[in-house]
């Protein structure tokens, strides 16, 4: 989440919390000094702050914390990522610990011995706490890992963890340092889930699923056997957890699957549970019932019976996974004992009493982080609308001030852009595309935590592309009556869609996946019945490796619904992530370093202008009706101001720019991360 954004953390969704307010002076307008543009006079850029603020929990687990009492622990992401500690009675946090240069951690469990770890996404680091100690950064456990997926408590002090892109296995322990066990599957690429028992490691794999049993002491590896009957093409063995002499493994991915049952004593599958939510299971109660959220219900499994036990504790939203699940003794009066606690993915804390039934979810103290924007347009009520990255989040902001107007929890945004008369918003995973009319209550059936009975949805969901393994809808563009989505593809799958949506009618008129073979469409733009469509030759998902050498052109009748042309305008390049047409109406377009023009009657490429030689995948590029310049952003290195007359540029300010929209005012605004700036031409 899909960890950031060029490494794709697996779904993620939203529970039942609304979205933290930021500070006050979060969005306080900053003047900073600018350059003049091409063929203009002076502007000003002006930092507008950060619009999504959230909290997004990954990893968590219920352990002694900094006093030696029992808590919750929680991974929040953010610059830098931070341990949570939350008291479970009252939901007051206990401790918040850096993870400096972290960004995020799925990966968190406690050893017997006291100390805390956290893996995490970025570099694949492990960290340490323990009450002596504090926070120790232990350095990546193998250089060629940047993504810890899972840890598990083994012995003592030692933990095992499970990474990617190279699918390893390993141990530390502080007495020894990191053992490596290895690749696990050569036709895998993650070990998702790992969890300990007995002196055995068992650890699960990207789909096709593969669980493995590994002997700690002697790291021989034992493929278990399939679950009787379960077609396991495309899904993961997303949670492995070890309770009570059985191992509980959800097939699937970040929303309900079946959770199958492994007795490991007499090494057989004994039971299937269908609706499973992740991502764990509770340690057992006396009684061995391990307790999990099913269709949205948290529930008591006892394995021996195979009996299901209702609480009538209800969990509502997109996804109900628990982020650390276990027992507290919280001395209320309606909680004797010991209760069982748990976090969800916004900082909403749940607990439930076996005794007297008593359940509640109780809002934390975990302060929300800055979320990077992954996608930012103009609204059709000329608001300024920008969505986040992993913990997602929906901003409106008033152009005029640059102040926020509203906020709302929501998915990652991969694009956005305006037709007839509502925002239409590209959401991952899934490749699902939304309609927002902003002249209608916000009522998110899937994202709000009181959805308001008898109100239409608003965002409404159109459509999903997953039946064709589509992850991420990359691009979007009004084109005449209909609506047009270019998708990426799911890990191990090459070849986006391109999605034709008739919003009168409410259908998508056209869906073809592989219009360009093997490639992601990423950019789109639209000219008189023609949708013009740029490519990737990557996946959705960093690890599918690519099978064409570089990014194509390609145009589509919107009308006739078939290919026109397709040509290679960039060689080399391994993508065009933007088009735009100019005043004149010719087609301009970005790949790596490089801006070209083509001439579409005569199908080629008339001119470029080298930025440098940066074969990067991101990049910018859109046309400002108030000056009549193309405005981009090249690379991730600088904003521009290009004359597509004089093919004259202008470095408008350097920085880690990815996303870029121009508004009707003539403000050009951009995002350095979690951070939102306007660049305001100087009148002529």
């Amino acid at each position: 989440m899909t960890l950031i954004r060029r490494i794709v953390v697996a779904g993620i969704s939203v529970t039942t919390l609304l979205g933290m307010a930021a500070p006050v002076n979060a969005l306080a307008p900053t003047p900073v000094a600018s350059p003049a543009p091409a063929g203009g006079g002076a502007g000003k850029v002006t930092d507008l702050g950060v619009p999504l603020q959230d909290v997004l929990l990954l990893g968590g687990v219920v352990a002694p914390g900094p006093d030696g009492r029992t808590v919750l622990w929680g991974a929040s992401s953010g610059t830098p990522a931070h341990l949570n500690a939350v008291d479970p009675a009252t939901g007051d946090e206990r401790g918040r610990l850096d993870l400096p240069g972290a960004a995020g951690a799925w990966a968190v469990d406690a050893t017997p011995d006291g100390s805390l770890y956290a893996g995490t996404y970025g570099d694949g680091r492990l960290y340490r706490w323990t009450r002596e100690g504090g926070v120790a950064d232990l350095g990546r456990p193998l250089p060629s890992e940047n993504f810890i997926w899972s840890v598990a408590a083994g012995e003592g002090a030692t933990v095992y963890g499970g990474t990617s892109p190279g699918g390893r296995l390993f141990g530390y322990d502080p007495a020894g340092g990191v053992r490596d066990y290895g690749r696990l599957s050569p036709t895998h690429a993650y070990v998702r889930s790992v969890s300990y028992t007995n002196g055995k490691i068992y650890a699960g794999t990207e789909g096709p699923a593969a669980v493995f049993e590994v002997d700690a002491a002697t790291g021989v590896a034992e493929r278990l056997p399939d679950p009787p009957g379960l077609d396991l093409a495309g899904k993961w063995a997303y949670d492995v957890n070890a309770a009570g002499g059985f191992l509980y493994v959800r097939f699937g991915g970040a929303f309900p699957g079946p959770l199958h049952v492994w007795d490991i004593t007499a090494r057989t599958w004994t039971d299937a549970l269908e609706s499973a939510h992740g991502l764990d299971v509770s340690p057992p109660d006396d009684q061995g019932r391990v307790y999990f959220v099913k269709a949205g219900e948290l529930v008591g499994y006892d394995p021996r019976t195979r009996t299901v036990t209702g609480t009538g504790m209800p969990f509502t939203g997109r996804v109900a996974n628990t982020r650390g699940i276990g027992w507290a003794e919280l001395g209320l009066p309606d909680y004797p004992g010991k209760s069982l606690v748990g976090l969800l993915w916004r900082g909403l804390m749940f607990r439930y009493n076996p005794q007297t039934g008593a359940r509640s979810f109780v809002q934390t103290g975990i302060q929300g982080e800055p979320i990077d924007i992954t996608a930012i347009a103009e609204g059709p009520d000329g608001r300024v609308y920008t969505g986040g990255f992993l913990n997602g989040g929906f901003a409106a902001l008033d152009p005029k001030t640059g102040e926020r107007a509203e906020f709302h929890t929501f998915s990652q945004s991969e694009a956005m852009t305006t037709h007839a008369g509502k925002l239409y918003v590209g959401a991952y995973p899934e490749a699902r595309v939304y309609a927002y009319d902003p002249a209608l209550p916000w009522n998110s059936t899937e994202y709000s935590p009181s959805p308001e009975p008898g109100l239409e949805p608003n965002p409404a969901r159109l459509f999903d592309l997953a039946a064709d393994k589509q992850i991420r809808p990359r691009a979007l563009v009004s084109a005449g009556r209909y609506l047009v989505a270019g998708t990426m593809p799911d890990l191990g799958n090459l070849g986006g869609v391109l999605a034709v949506w008739d919003p009168r009618k409410g259908a998508l008129k056209y869906s073809q996946r592989n219009v360009i073979k093997d490639q992601s469409i990423v950019s789109l733009a639209y000219r008189d019945g023609v949708v013009y469509g740029g490519t990737s030759i990557y996946s959705g998902q960093s690890a599918t490796p690519p099978t064409q050498p570089e990014a194509k052109l390609f145009a589509w009748s919107v009308r006739e619904d078939r290919l026109l042309w397709e040509i290679v305008p960039a060689p080399g390049k391994p993508a065009i992530p933007a088009l735009t047409f100019d005043r004149l109406g010719r087609l301009w377009g970005i790949a790596g370093g490089e801006v070209f023009r083509v001439n579409v009657a005569a199908r080629k490429v008339v001119s470029r202008i080298t930025l440098s030689s940066s074969t990067s995948a991101s990049g910018a590029l859109v046309l400002n009706r108030a000056d009549g310049l193309l405005y981009g952003a090249h690379a991730g290195t600088e904003v521009f101001a290009l004359n597509p007359v004089t093919g004259k540029r202008k470095v408008l300010r350097r920085g880690p720019v990815h996303q870029l929209a121009v508004h009707r005012s003539g403000g050009v605004y951009f995002a350095e991360g979690p951070r939102l700036f306007k660049y305001q031409p100087q009148s002529r």
